[in-house]
């Protein structure tokens, strides 16, 4: 120990950061920066993918239950067991999910389910006047369909009220048939059933599809509009967490023996792009600590040049090599500590600053300006891992330093 309480190697250590200044600030600044630029990039990236996915998903539930679809059934040719060699494959109609509210219970159960929705939906037409269109009957329990989709907080006009004989429809739609709060439109189903409804509500989910084609009604008129007394087409679901999505898919798939689609099977694109994007992240991270060891590494070698008669001299007097490499790898993961503590501060900078510049088309930040604790965390551990490693090679070489070739030639 020396007289202010620190361990030799510690001292030496410090004062070799201190003698070299220049350098020093130089590779501090590197570190610094190269550690801001991991955390503002992981921030970047996953406040992208999170708006991404928010503004896609708002639209659409997590995971979609189905019934299982018709197969044809095997042909025995007549007089003989083999099976025909041609099968067609069945036409599909609409059916209800065996037990959906047995079904529909039990779902809340799964881990990572947090609101259920039964459904009943299919195809027919919308009619105000002269004008016709083709729409999506979608019958709905409001109270449960609004934990799947917010479409209150997309009305562009009245109320969102599905009682008997009311409707929601989108803007599209509205526009198409000329009709606005208030107005009667007349809704007929493939199954040839018809009824009227007042329009109380107009939303605008963002996509144009659903815009123009879906109409919001209770769930027992779309029963009765597509035949399907007292059941349901598909029920949906939303999890707590959506890239597990698929995970409760599968589980939810093998126990109810009934079809479930998670997110990620119907938008492949938007996952492709979320797993590019990380890749790309990953690959950054990578070229950043490979730069900050290279530098880290270079001003070590140079301060062993350097200090090659100091290191001589100590080795003279008796000090180790273990402790001569000691004092090597205290200064990089010094220079990977403070290096980690600064870039945190200026990512917190950077992303605060972000969170104002960076705006999305309703004018709501695309990153918010928070930065999740495990950011700083991952980046001060791989800073400071990563300046101990680039230390191994110049402490290596202080430490084999001859101590008479040290003192004559350093």
């Amino acid at each position: 120990m020396t007289r202010a309480g620190l361990p030799f190697e510690w001292v030496l250590a410090l004062r070799f950061l201190r003698e070299g200044h220049m350098q020093t600030v130089l590779i501090m600044a590197g570190t610094t920066v190269g550690v801001a630029v991991i955390i503002f990039i992981t921030a970047l990236v996953n406040g992208l993918q999170a708006s991404l996915a928010a503004r896609t998903l708002s639209t659409q539930a997590h995971i979609t239950l189905r019934p299982p679809e018709d197969v044809p059934n095997r042909v025995l040719e007549p007089g003989r067991q083999a099976v025909a060699a041609r099968i067609e494959p069945r036409a599909q109609r609409l059916r209800s999910i065996d037990q959906w509210e047995r079904i529909a219970r039990e779902l809340p159960g799964f881990a990572h389910v947090v609101a259920v929705s039964p459904m009943a939906t299919g195809a027919g037409f919308a009619a105000r006047g002269e004008a016709t269109k083709s729409i999506a009957i979608v019958g709905i329990e409001p109270e449960r369909y609004v934990r799947i989709v917010g479409v209150p907080e997309r009305l562009v006009a009245g109320s969102f009220r599905v009682g008997p004989g009311e409707a929601v429809i989108g803007s599209e739609l509205a526009r198409d048939l000329g009709a606005a709060v208030g107005d009667r439109i007349r809704v007929t189903s493939t199954e040839n059933r018809s009824d009227l409804f007042q329009i109380t509500g107009i939303f605008d989910l963002g996509v144009k599809d659903i815009n123009r084609r879906w109409v919001i009604v209770p769930l027992r008129t779309a029963q009765s509009l597509l035949d399907l007394p007292g059941g349901v087409t598909n029920i949906d679901l939303t999890v707590d967490d959506i890239f597990v999505a698929e995970t409760v898919a599968g589980r939810i798939a093998a126990q109810t023996g009934q079809l479930a689609e998670s997110w990620m099977a119907v938008n492949t694109q938007l996952l492709t792009a979320f797993k590019n994007q990380t890749m790309t992240t990953r690959t950054v991270r990578v070229f950043l600590v490979l730069i900050v060891a290279l530098g880290i590494a270079s001003v070590l070698v140079v301060s062993v040049v350097q200090k090659s008669r100091e290191i001589g001299i100590l080795r003279a007097i008796g000090a180790s090599p273990r402790r001569i490499m000691t004092v090597f790898l205290i200064q990089g993961g010094i220079v990977g500590a403070v290096g980690a503590l600064l870039g945190s501060g200026l990512a917190s900078l950077l992303i605060y600053g972000a969170s104002f510049a960076l705006r999305q088309d309703d004018g709501t930040p695309l990153i918010s300006g928070g930065i999740e604790p495990n950011y700083y965390f991952s980046a001060a551990a791989v800073a400071i891992v990563t300046g101990l490693v680039a230390a191994v090679m110049p402490a290596r070489r202080a430490a084999k330093l001859d101590p008479v070739e040290a003192i004559r030639y350093g």
